[in-house]
């Protein structure tokens, strides 16, 4: 559907009040499709994509608009070809400087207001569940294998898989964002103030600060994760083994690192030869 086509029909459905002073087309993901509207003072977001996962995402900006991390959902196209939300004024460039306060603002700001799925009736992606979040992993490992191949050595595969299946205490199903990283927050002076583009998944809260922990290669260390950890008042955390966890989590980035920022990968080498040892202490 053109803009042009949205814009009017947003006027018709008084979402925006006249027609924008300006608009343009920003910088999206791989299959979104986003533009920028200005009414006076005012901006909002226009995302396309494809209607699942629309659907997916208007969902979760709503199970969770009490969060002032998340922009604002303010329209749903009724057969979820395109919503309209806030816009989070700020950068999405990180600087490497303060993860620890980063972390622990997004635990405060989001994390800790992530409720039970409701209608639970699978694990990991909300438009494809898996039946157990256990397959989920399992599945993200095998992927993240085929791309990683030689770069990490035979036993580095096995422990992953190892870690796997002895890591499989219980869990409770909550609603995550799913693609919680440095390159979906939106920055003010350094400072964490807004979280954009979720890809919600179906899991434990603990899956989207290990995914945000990992998700730069600046201060991976067992004392960040450690002090933002203790922040998160959910459960689950307490019957999980955290190292074992990040050290999944540092696996899966790996394999992410390759495949779109391959300049990344030796300090993410650095950081799994680091978490390896770190599993190793009683």
């Amino acid at each position: 559907m053109e803009i042009e086509k949205i814009i009017t029909n947003l006027v018709q459905e008084k979402i925006i009040q006249s027609e924008p002073t300006k608009y343009e087309q920003l910088k999206g993901g791989t299959v979104s499709e986003l533009y920028l509207l200005c009414h006076n003072d005012s901006k909002y977001v226009v995302k396309l994509n494809d209607a699942q996962l629309i659907q997916s995402e208007a969902f979760f900006l709503g199970y969770y608009k009490e969060s002032n991390l998340l922009p604002r959902l303010l329209y749903v196209e009724p057969s979820y070809r395109y919503i309209v939300y806030s816009f989070i004024t700020g950068s999405t460039n990180y600087v490497k400087n303060n993860k620890k306060d980063i972390l622990n603002a997004l635990v405060q700001g989001l994390l800790n207001h992530y409720k039970k799925a409701p209608n639970h009736s699978g694990w990991g992606w909300a438009d494809d569940p898996a039946d157990s979040w256990e397959r989920f992993l399992n599945n993200r490992v095998l992927e993240a294998r085929k791309v990683i191949d030689s770069r990490l050595t035979h036993d580095d595969h096995s422990l992953v898989l190892h870690l796997l299946q002895k890591n499989n205490s219980a869990r409770s199903p909550y609603l995550l964002h799913g693609d919680c990283g440095v390159h979906n927050f939106i920055f003010n002076d350094g400072r964490l103030d807004g979280v954009i583009d979720p890809s919600p998944v179906i899991g434990p809260p603990l899956y989207d600060l290990i995914y945000a922990f990992c998700s730069s290669t600046d201060d991976l260390t067992k004392e960040t994760i450690e002090s933002t950890v203790s922040l998160l008042n959910k459960e689950d955390i307490y019957s999980s083994n955290l190292y074992a966890e990040v050290l999944i989590g540092l696996y899966l980035r790996i394999g992410t690192c390759i495949k779109h920022h391959p300049n990344d990968f030796g300090d993410y080498l650095n950081a799994w030869n680091y978490w390896k040892e770190v599993i190793k202490q009683p």
